[in-house]
């Protein structure tokens, strides 16, 4: 009988857990069907049915599995599911973390209702398609999944739909206030908060709250611990003069209604420049440099307790409009909690830019895997002399490339920086 193994769904995966069944044990499912949503390291997603048939649950929702190891059946005499599967890993229930936490009667309700995967809604007798963080917005607003029209792609729930079929209800948005965030960024955390006493916190420290690591935040913890403890990185800074830059983008704004930000002409300049330099495209790995063939530009994004880089792909080959949307995009989605694996997955080079909250220099740490790291900074106003010898205001940023010694040098990265400088300073090229 077919088997629904544990699919890989990121190149760093190796366990997922089960969130919810989107079909019930036993019913009849159709190739292409989304049965069973899997949280990642890096996001959740649907997975779905590879063959025609009668679906069976293998685990429980909640179960943690390793990659292969089979969660479901299909087919037309599929196995029932055995009574407690050696191979799988339980996680407590939202019922049992609030019993076995002494402020649980304190705490607000959807706070751990919303750890347990909602009740599948069917439309027409087939499984709904909604994002995790849409369904437990409508489990908070009470909101009947089967009565929303998805807006996403193939008819797909999203939050907003939730939110817009509240608010026609009458029901205020506010009330998602008390949803728990994505699985994917921080349920765990939301679950499993509990007070430890003063006194075993030690002296003087007071209340002491202790928050259980999501699996996304666990990962990062895991591999930024692996980079400082492997990658020998140095920094290395340029300032720009952002003149030209700015003029660009102001132009661009009379013409179109949502031109490029500058981090999005970044993304760009660094992706032309990354071409010209193919070490910065690449990495070291078992004593070799490995360079990369397509320039896959991960974008930092802050999302709730995490950072999460999305990547944008062939930047180099993309205009900077087709950037710019897809930069917007990716953000969205990461912040909706819709984000995917392969969305996450296969960067070459990372931009991580902290102008926005006014930080003007700073260096990251380079993700392993890859060569190296760009950080941005703020604009900042400078007087500077024209080729008159007059003095004018110019905006510039502070550029620092974070990068692995083993493969890049300082006479790369200064290179490297050299030429993404004269990019940033003659932007036009960057258009065509």
């Amino acid at each position: 009988m077919p088997q629904v193994l544990m699919p890989r769904l990121s190149d760093s995966m190796e366990v997922g857990t089960v969130i919810q069944w989107l079909v019930a044990d036993g019913t009849e499912v159709r190739r292409g069907q989304e049965i069973v949503e899997i949280e990642t390291d890096k996001a959740t997603m649907a997975y779905e049915a590879d063959a025609d048939g009668v679906l069976r649950h293998l685990v429980a929702a909640g179960e943690t599995l390793a990659v292969g190891a089979p969660i479901g059946a299909i087919g037309e005499d599929a196995p029932s599911p055995p009574s407690a599967p050696e191979h799988a890993t339980p996680e407590p229930a939202a019922d049992d973390i609030a019993a076995a936490r002494p402020d649980a009667a304190n705490a607000p309700a959807a706070a751990t209702a919303t750890a347990v995967a909602a009740p599948t809604a069917t439309r027409n007798g087939g499984a709904l398609s909604a994002s995790p963080v849409a369904r437990r917005t409508a489990a908070a607003l009470g909101v009947e999944l089967a009565s929303v029209t998805g807006s996403g792609p193939r008819a797909r729930i999203l939050k907003a739909d939730v939110v817009d079929a509240a608010q026609a209800r009458g029901v205020q948005p506010a009330a998602t206030a008390v949803v728990a965030p994505a699985p994917s960024v921080a349920t765990a955390a939301t679950a499993t908060v509990a007070p430890v006493p003063a006194q075993d916190a030690g002296a003087g420290k007071g209340h002491v709250d202790v928050v259980e690591l999501s699996r996304l935040q666990q990962t990062v913890a895991r591999r930024m611990a692996e980079s400082k403890a492997t990658i020998p990185e140095f920094a290395v800074s340029v300032d720009v003069d952002m003149g030209a830059a700015v003029a660009l983008r102001a132009q661009l704004k009379q013409q179109v209604e949502r031109p490029p930000s500058l981090n999005d002409l970044l993304v760009k300049a660094c992706a032309v420049t990354l071409r010209r330099h193919p070490k910065v495209n690449g990495r070291f790995h078992d004593g070799r440099f490995e360079l990369f063939e397509r320039v896959n530009v991960g974008v930092a994004v802050a999302a709730q307790d995490v950072l999460i880089v999305p990547t944008v792909f062939d930047a180099d080959r993309a205009s900077l409009g087709a950037i710019a949307q897809e930069t917007r995009r990716l953000a969205e989605r990461v912040r909706d909690g819709s984000i995917t694996p392969p969305e996450l997955s296969g960067g070459t080079f990372t931009v991580s830019n902290l102008g926005m909250m006014g930080v003007e220099r700073f260096a990251g740490i380079v993700n392993p895997g890859q060569a190296a790291i760009l950080c941005a900074g703020a604009l900042s106003e400078r007087v500077v002399l024209d080729g008159d010898g007059a003095p004018s205001a110019r905006p510039f940023m502070s550029l620092t490339l974070v990068s692995d010694h083993r493969i890049l040098y300082g006479a790369d990265a200064a290179a490297f920086l050299a030429d993404l400088r004269a990019g940033l300073e003659d932007p036009l090229a960057l258009l065509l």
